[in-house]
């Protein structure tokens, strides 16, 4: 965690209360913004707060699919403790019910989506997710990361078109899952979309992170000096 950090959740004080889209106001409970260390060097990127995530107010927490894409970074060791993890702090709380509301600890990772209210009938608007690019746009800014993972079809073509050359309808979250893709200033590596997301698939993230990411120097030349 960054020294000079107080608090993972919503850690640049982004508006809580946005009202920019008038329809998700309605449905939500929380406006989700983004979750982690600020000096991370790995950015996780969802499409949108999941049930658990709107009830908790935090990022991939409260439920089962979020969790999911959390144990992958837990086995990483970038989450400590928190929903399912045994950490430093003791036992995680597994279940959507005890878990809503549980700050992850993690360390050198930021989560994080496009849009951060849910609706509960729909995935997101065109308008709605370009609403929300100034808060991520910001997040990523500040954060200068050296790794984002966009999780789910929706994440990777949305980031696909800020940081890549390639056009967004080529990439398949389900076919480049657990892969590398080159970006402008920024590595890809994207994850296949967690409602989907099996056992298996969360092995072979593991493994290609820790195999041909963290084995060796990913950082790029940004001025960031190492952690």
């Amino acid at each position: 965690m960054d020294a000079h950090q107080r608090e993972f959740a919503n850690p640049f004080g982004m508006d809580a209360d946005c009202r920019n889209c008038e329809a998700l106001c309605e449905t939500r409970e929380h406006v989700v913004h983004g979750y982690g260390d600020v000096g991370g060097e790995f950015v996780v990127v969802g499409e949108a707060p999941t049930a658990g995530a709107d009830a908790a107010g935090v990022p991939f927490v409260g439920d089962a699919v979020g969790e999911r894409v959390l144990s992958a970074f837990a086995e990483l060791g970038f989450v400590r403790s928190g929903p399912g993890v045994e950490g430093a702090d003791g036992p995680g709380v597994e279940g959507s019910d005890a878990s809503a509301g549980v700050e992850p600890d993690v360390q050198n990772v930021f989560f994080t989506y496009l849009t951060r209210c849910r609706h509960p009938d729909r995935a997101p608007a065109d308008d709605e997710v370009l609403a929300c690019e100034p808060f991520l746009n910001a997040e990523i800014r500040m954060i200068n990361p050296q790794i984002i993972v966009p999780v789910g079809q929706r994440a990777l073509e949305e980031l696909a078109v800020e940081y890549t050359t390639r056009r967004p309808e080529s990439f398949d979250a389900a076919a480049e899952h657990a892969t590398t893709v080159r970006g402008r200033g920024f590595e890809l590596v994207p994850m296949a979309d967690p409602e989907t997301l099996t056992d298996d698939d969360v092995a072979a993230f593991v493994e290609h992170m820790q195999d041909n990411v963290l084995s060796r120097d990913y950082r790029q030349t940004k001025g960031r000096q190492s952690r």
